[in-house]
């Protein structure tokens, strides 16, 4: 009997369990537990308020405007319910996160896939169903290297998208889990700094760790009202202790800067790494774009069609695993697409990965 390889997989959408800051967040949670009895108490539903003076202060918004929540997922599932009416339509791109097109079906949402490319979410596309009469209360767009393309809308297209919003009315959902793992350059403006119909939502688990669940959303003052009514009958607070462990630790001097230095620097080696072998490996068979930051890669198999649905299983087989593209889609996704994660992986085995992905394509 032939033993399969154990499975290289690219297909999660997690940080690299080895860049968490355990040691921190013991000695935090330590000094909170000593200190402050009140951490292991109900509290108030929109969150810790210096954690939120804190998001606030690093955001440009003020506290009132920010509601911490279970990860930015519960965000998103609150900002939609708080904003879109049952059968109200919703434009996303396609292909989209999935977190938030499940987000929208649960709010009876009527989805809508607006294509991208490499500059992220067609605003042009949008713009032409809106002046056709089409009138969504809420658009969503992942800015900065979006999960699954990691595309980033361009300063052109955030404008432009801005101006929409105001012009017709709609709520911008700005989903930014990714914006502090840029790999090189400055961070574009973020879309709440070009409009006031955005809501913004965020997380700490991309930068320390996913496992304490602390979100946030920053939204107007009455957007952000609602978002408390609906969150307090759901779980009353997102927990005490764990917003006082995030506060603790992102509030120590040059922790924060040093900590998102060192995850780039890994983040980008290994997407360096994953790129480099698919053009080694598949250079004529698989079109990937290069990401900017944050944890992705798009892959488009080129050439004789694909199911990359089809082809799981004897990947897995192969001992290689990818998410198919149409896991993805919102209206209308390639077939042939796939995307590939290289956050949790070291380049050797991202390498090997790629040799054993190429195997099962070219059989």
């Amino acid at each position: 009997m032939v033993e399969r390889p154990e499975v290289i997989s690219l297909a999660g959408g997690m940080p690299a369990a080895e860049l968490f800051p355990a040691a921190e967040l013991a000695a935090e949670a330590a000094t909170v537990l000593a200190e402050d009895p009140s951490a292991l108490q109900y509290s108030a539903t929109e969150g810790f308020g210096p954690l939120r003076e804190w998001v606030a202060a690093r955001h440009g918004a003020r506290p009132e405007q920010v509601v911490v929540t279970h990860g930015s997922q519960q965000a998103l599932e609150l900002v939609f319910r708080v904003t879109v009416d049952p059968g109200g339509p919703v434009g996303l791109p396609d292909p989209g996160y999935v977190g938030a097109i499940q987000a929208g079906r649960l709010a009876g949402a009527e989805l809508h896939g607006i294509p991208g490319d490499a500059d992220g979410i067609r605003v042009d596309a949008l713009e032409d169903r809106l002046r056709s009469g089409w009138r969504p209360g809420l658009v969503y767009v992942v800015p900065n290297f979006d999960n699954p393309t990691g595309a980033v809308l361009s300063l052109e297209r955030r404008r432009a998208l801005a101006a929409l919003a105001e012009r017709y009315g709609f709520v911008v959902l700005e989903d930014d889990p990714y914006g502090e793992l840029r790999f090189d350059g400055p961070a574009l403006p973020a879309m709440r700094a070009l409009s006031e119909r955005v809501v913004t939502v965020g997380t700490f688990s991309k930068v320390v760790c996913p496992g304490l669940r602390v979100g946030y959303a920053i939204a107007p003052v009455e957007v952000a009202q609602a978002i408390v009514l609906v969150k307090q009958a759901a779980d009353l607070h997102t927990g005490s202790l764990t917003q006082r462990m995030v506060h603790r630790l992102v509030s120590r001097p040059g922790f924060l800067d040093a900590h998102v230095a060192r995850l780039r620097d890994v983040y980008r080696r290994r997407a360096g790494a994953l790129v480099a072998a698919l053009g080694e490996e598949l250079g004529g068979r698989v079109r990937a774009g290069v990401p900017r930051g944050g944890m992705f890669v798009w892959a488009e198999v080129t050439g004789p069609p694909v199911d990359t649905a089809g082809l799981l299983d004897r990947a897995v087989a192969h001992g290689v695993a990818y998410v198919p593209g149409s896991a993805f889609g919102v209206e209308n996704v390639a077939a042939s697409s796939m995307r590939l994660s290289f956050a949790t992986v070291p380049p050797d085995q991202l390498r090997e990965g790629v040799r054993r992905l190429a195997a099962v394509l070219e059989a």
